[in-house]
């Protein structure tokens, strides 16, 4: 599923081509891909077509257009989702979604799998982000830690009261958004701190690297056009981002860690993976039973 830097990418990408831009015929062709906009399909179309892109905005995973009826074209790209911007005409895509004129450029939503979702929702003020603007639906997901009003103090205490391992709380949306499997993986790595490790046991001073890493690790990815393991993400124009490169523990099972050679490890975690250097980032000892 496409992370923070990747769907950045996607972001900077349509505000280039749509801002400003004015929305003409939409068509959507699979209902699936609009089935979170509760209205149907017909309502969907009618929320859309003649009105103009003010600005694209992003929070963690979610981007949305702001439009000029006060409403937001809010996308979520799931596991293959893609927003390209083509010159009409052109041959459809095989798993072309929905459709939407923009003049001499279309934007298409193309999904294979059909996870992500296209919806218009109703713009509302988030008190987290100084009141700013966001689509209602997702008022509940926490800031991304690229975004200026995150708050790098109530983020410490709020990890440390999880009582969870630090992983399932860098996956958690609704304490810091964008980070998803990948780059909870690198940045623990950088960190030196292993994916079970409990929250309650983390250091002020070790959140601070912590979350230092997950920012590192986002910009110099975001600097690449993000990570495309395949033709399933893409930016705007169809192009790979180059990241997979430099990932130092993701996807690299029994390939030497960079920092001492040690195989990196493959575990089972939440259907999915987890991948660790064992020595660089050693196992939590398990709790001592009571009256030991």
């Amino acid at each position: 599923m496409p992370e923070l830097p990747e769907v950045e990418v996607v972001r900077r990408g349509l505000d280039q081509w749509v801002t400003g831009r004015a929305f003409g015929a939409v068509d959507v062709l699979h209902p699936r891909s609009v089935r979170r906009h509760l209205a149907g399909p017909a309502d969907f179309t009618a929320r859309l077509s003649g009105r103009s892109v003010d600005a694209v905005r992003r929070r963690g995973k979610y981007l949305w257009l702001t439009l000029d009826s006060g409403e937001a074209l809010l996308a979520h790209l799931g596991m293959s989702g893609q927003l390209l911007v083509q010159e009409p005409g052109r041959a459809a895509e095989r798993h072309l979604r929905i459709r939407l004129d923009t003049g001499d450029r279309e934007l298409r939503f193309v999904d294979q799998r059909t996870f992500g979702h296209l919806m218009v929702e109703p713009l509302v003020a988030d008190p987290k982000a100084g009141g700013a603007p966001v689509p209602g639906v997702i008022r509940h997901i926490a800031l991304d830690p690229l975004d200026p009003a995150f708050d790098d103090e109530a983020f410490g205490h709020a990890l440390r009261r999880r009582r969870t391992e630090v992983k399932r709380a860098l996956l958690d949306q609704s304490l810091i958004s964008g980070v998803g499997n990948i780059y909870a993986d690198e940045a623990l790595w950088r960190s030196r701190l292993h994916w079970a490790r409990p929250t309650a046991t983390l250091r002020p001073a070790q959140v601070a690297v912590l979350l230092a890493e997950v920012r590192a690790v986002m910009t110099e990815a975001l600097a690449q056009g993000g990570t495309s393991f395949d033709a399933l993400y893409v930016n705007v124009n169809g192009e790979s981002g180059y990241f997979e490169r430099g990932l130092k523990a993701y996807g690299r099972r029994d390939r030497p860690c960079e920092r001492c050679g040690t195989p990196i490890r493959r575990d089972p975690f939440m259907n999915r993976s987890s991948f660790s250097c064992p020595k660089c980032q050693p196992r939590p000892r398990a709790p001592r039973p009571a009256g030991r």
